[in-house]
């Protein structure tokens, strides 16, 4: 018997709850695009915001229970600051690592969101960076980066000492197209949402290509613009469907097994906000949330932003040791968090 049938989908995959809502500062999320995990299970947002609304760039800090604790990073291109900022990873010392698409650079600050220094350049030559993105973390502390513009892969030690770069422009195996994000497997193999191909492709340590999984399309087990995945411990691939608006889940050999679109509830925060302020809960008691609509194109992105419980640009998916997982969505300013099977 195999793997996917001992295992149902409620086992894989269960609605948890959600985390955030929308501010400019504080308490609140504003455009985020990526969620980084502490292994104390605190959380660590990348606020990217929109240009001219400055002061939404900053890294939020708080845990799955809706715990706030702070916010560090602003926009800027001194020590601390941020222009594009796109991803974060953690690693073996809690310390953050932020990377930033428009200045070329990594961040590393410590736990509470202290700076303590950054690194990169820009170019194309070896340890030279374009437009990076993903940032995840292998278990000896080496860090790989999504060099996005530059469409491979790179390696590095955490002080930013360069190792090794695989991947280059093109859509055969082995080939990029603006990857994004990143992750490291149990195993130690490397899984890269290749963005531009609509597909994951799955690499060696050392960057040898081993697999591809997806292929264009909005079909079961077919991808537009995957922005990232998360491996668990049984090899199950989850993958945020960036263009689809959902994400999808494929077993280790690659098979499609499951899809969601988003069952967000109302985040602990916006029902604190929604009791302070009792008119626009009773505005929002009088909405209809899920309305039906005849829709002039047959795309997922006008339905997603309309129905509030849906994914709305779901960026980033990132999965904990806990089997928790994290779909930060950039439009929706929050995090739906569901429960696995892992």
């Amino acid at each position: 018997m195999s793997t996917i049938e001992t295992r149902s989908r409620a086992d894989i995959l269960k609605y948890s709850r959600t985390v955030g809502m929308c501010t400019m500062d504080g308490r609140g999320f504003y455009c985020p695009v990526d969620t980084a995990i502490g292994k104390d299970g605190r959380l660590y947002v990348v606020n990217r915001s929109v240009e001219n609304y400055f002061s939404g760039v900053r890294v939020s800090m708080l845990n799955m229970e809706g715990e706030y604790f702070d916010h560090f990073g602003s926009y800027g291109d001194g020590d601390g600051q941020f222009t594009w900022a796109s991803c974060a990873a953690v690693d073996s010392q809690g310390r953050i690592y932020v990377s930033d698409e428009y200045a070329n650079r990594i961040s590393v600050f410590d736990a509470s969101g202290g700076f303590l220094s950054r690194w990169g350049v820009s170019g194309n030559s070896e340890g030279g960076l374009d437009g990076p993105s993903g940032v995840a973390f292998d278990g000896e502390d080496n860090l790989y980066v999504s060099d996005t513009h530059n469409n491979r892969i790179q390696k590095f030690t955490k002080d930013g000492q360069f190792l090794v770069a695989f991947g280059s422009k093109g859509d055969g195996d082995g080939k990029l197209n603006l990857p994004w994000g990143v992750v490291v497997g149990p195993n130690g193999d490397v899984y890269v949402a290749d963005w531009g191909n609509d597909r994951i492709q799955r690499f060696s340590h050392d960057g040898r290509y081993l697999a591809k999984y997806g292929a264009p399309g909005r079909g079961d087990g077919q991808f537009h613009r995957p922005s990232g995945v998360a491996v668990d411990g049984q090899g199950y691939m989850y993958v945020a469907d960036w263009g689809n608006e959902r994400i999808q889940v494929l077993d280790p050999d690659g098979r499609f097994v499951l899809k969601n679109r988003g069952e967000s509830t109302l985040s602990r925060w916006a029902e604190d906000y929604l009791n302070t302020n009792v008119e626009e809960a009773e505005a929002r008691d009088r909405a209809n949330l899920e309305p039906e609509i005849e829709y002039d194109v047959d795309d997922p992105h006008e339905e997603s932003s309309h129905i509030e419980k849906y994914f709305w640009s779901p960026v980033s998916i990132k999965l904990d040791g806990t089997g928790s997982l994290y779909v930060t969505e950039g439009n929706r300013h929050r995090i739906q968090v569901f429960q696995t099977g892992h």
